[in-house]
């Protein structure tokens, strides 16, 4: 079924007045030009400036404009949740509100997704504008992401990119999630991902929103959505995995600690209480940490168990 509009771009922004009349703008003659039927899903994240009078302002020029206000500052991954629930298009683009993401790229994009029949494809910004204390930590986490995933992307953290609807109606974004987007759309079965090298302009208004925290946090969420791919349905694989080794090691090692003693008492050897020697102690820790990782296992699968999209599948084909 043909949904009425070509493409969605959804833009989240947070202080970005300056910029949005000139991207609204740019999109439309884009849109235009190539005879798509589009919409601009605008999100302010909890703007302290200008910008959402400035989009009211827009929307009485541009019908196709639809914006959602958060009362506060959420976040991206938020903003993207919002904007990916509002979209109606078959393909949906991402774009942030800087002017740096250039629109022009939209109609190649889309070809990939139309007719080359990619479910995702990424930006890659191979020439960037930003300073170099910004473009190496880049490198090593993109290189990190890489190794982690799977996924052959130069540029994960691209605000430019194209999805099949498909893709967003099936993913959920939240905390810092953004950033791994195509690590989210490939466990959910979309692993036809691609990525088109895109035109990167310096800012021209305004200043970064994000510091040198958002390396931190990437980390994490990393750390987080690897995690959560492999063991989200059943956490006992790897807390009672790990649990039942450490369990068993801590377990043996105590055994042979106390046997070695009555081994050597028994033949009149010079020996040391069990109490006396430190190996005892880490093997009793590792017996303790090995009950402990079983049963935050066994609450995962409990809570799991009890959860509302526990069978939750996406059926790609039904006949």
């Amino acid at each position: 079924m043909k949904h009425k509009l070509d493409i969605s771009v959804v833009v989240p922004l947070y202080n970005e007045e300056e910029s949005l009349g000139e991207l609204v703008a740019w999109i439309d003659r884009v849109a235009v030009e190539n005879n798509l039927t589009y919409e601009i899903v605008m999100v302010d994240d909890g703007s302290s400036d200008g910008s959402w009078d400035t989009i009211e302002a827009i929307k009485k020029d541009y019908p196709a404009v639809k914006a959602i206000r958060f009362a506060r500052n959420y976040g991206k991954s938020a903003a993207l949740y919002c904007g990916f629930a509002e979209a109606e298009g078959d393909v949906v683009f991402t774009m942030d509100a800087d002017l740096q993401d250039s629109p022009d790229e939209i109609p190649e994009m889309r070809k990939m997704i139309v007719e080359q029949g990619y479910d995702l494809v990424s930006g890659w910004k191979k020439k960037r504008f930003d300073p170099a204390s910004k473009r190496l930590p880049s490198k090593f986490f993109n290189w990190t992401a890489r190794v982690v995933s799977g996924i052959k992307l130069h540029d994960f953290n691209c605000g430019l990119k194209a999805y099949r609807r498909e893709v967003i109606k099936s993913i959920e974004v939240y905390g810092e999630m953004h950033r791994y987007i195509p690590i989210l759309a490939k466990h959910a079965g979309f692993k036809r991902i691609g990525e088109k090298v895109v035109h990167h302009r310096e800012r021209k208004y305004g200043v970064s929103k994000f510091g040198i925290e958002r390396m931190v946090k990437g980390y994490l969420d990393l750390i987080t959505v690897s995690f959560m791919s492999h063991f989200g349905r059943s956490p006992m694989y790897f807390f009672g995995s790990l649990g039942t080794i450490m369990f068993l090691l801590g377990g043996f090692t105590t055994v042979w600690v106390i046997a070695a003693k009555l081994y050597k008492q028994a033949l009149g050897l010079p020996l040391r209480a069990v109490t006396d020697q430190p190996l005892f102690f880490v093997a009793i820790l590792a017996v303790i940490l090995g009950v402990q990782l079983f049963l935050a296992g066994f609450l995962g699968e409990l809570i799991n168990r009890n959860s509302s999209d526990r069978n939750n599948y996406m059926i790609k084909d039904k006949i």
